[in-house]
């Protein structure tokens, strides 16, 4: 029983503290970064519409993993199972999850119309415990990047260093 409090306890402050989560749902050949909210016993995410992040694997039902890092050395802290919920749209406990993910979403173009838009091109999940939490692995646990479309900035253009040094020489 004490073990299973600190655990629950392990899990609660590591995950509110953390900006993202590592989530690797059934079947999903690699974790991804998420954004969340911790609310009443639960991860809360949101995502799968227009300019909001992919929740692959992820389904209603399904099991999943959860991994936090630390947020000073960035370092794994915590690794649990988690069971998917998806309320629904309109329903209190998907209202409650929204108005707290409200308030965390960064650069919102629609900020006031965010709800109505996540209730009709969105999912909102619940990410709930269940389970004991994963030792700690002994390996390097290192993976390749899921394939995006999105890209970093490209080579740069040639004439740029001579611009840098005639800069750097004007000062």
């Amino acid at each position: 029983m004490t073990s299973e409090l600190l655990d629950r306890a392990l899990i609660e402050e590591a995950t509110k503290k953390s900006g993202l989560i590592w989530v690797r749902g059934a079947g999903a050949p690699a974790a991804r970064a998420l954004w969340h909210v911790w609310h009443e016993g639960a991860v809360c995410v949101v995502g799968d519409g227009p300019g909001e992040q992919p929740l692959a694997g992820l389904a209603a039902g399904g099991l999943a993993e959860v991994s936090v890092r630390s947020k000073d050395k960035g370092g794994r802290l915590v690794t649990y199972p988690v069971t998917v919920t998806e309320p629904a749209s309109g329903s209190p406990e998907w209202e409650a999850a929204v108005a707290e993910l409200k308030g965390k979403r960064l650069n919102a173009p629609d900020a006031e119309e965010m709800p109505a838009r996540w209730a009709r091109e969105c999912r909102v999940l619940r990410l709930v415990p269940a389970g004991t939490v994963a030792p700690l692995p002994d390996g390097d646990l290192a993976e390749r990047p899921v394939p995006t479309p999105a890209t970093t900035r490209g080579a740069a253009p040639a004439g740029l260093p001579k611009l840098l040094l005639k800069r750097r020489g004007r000062k």
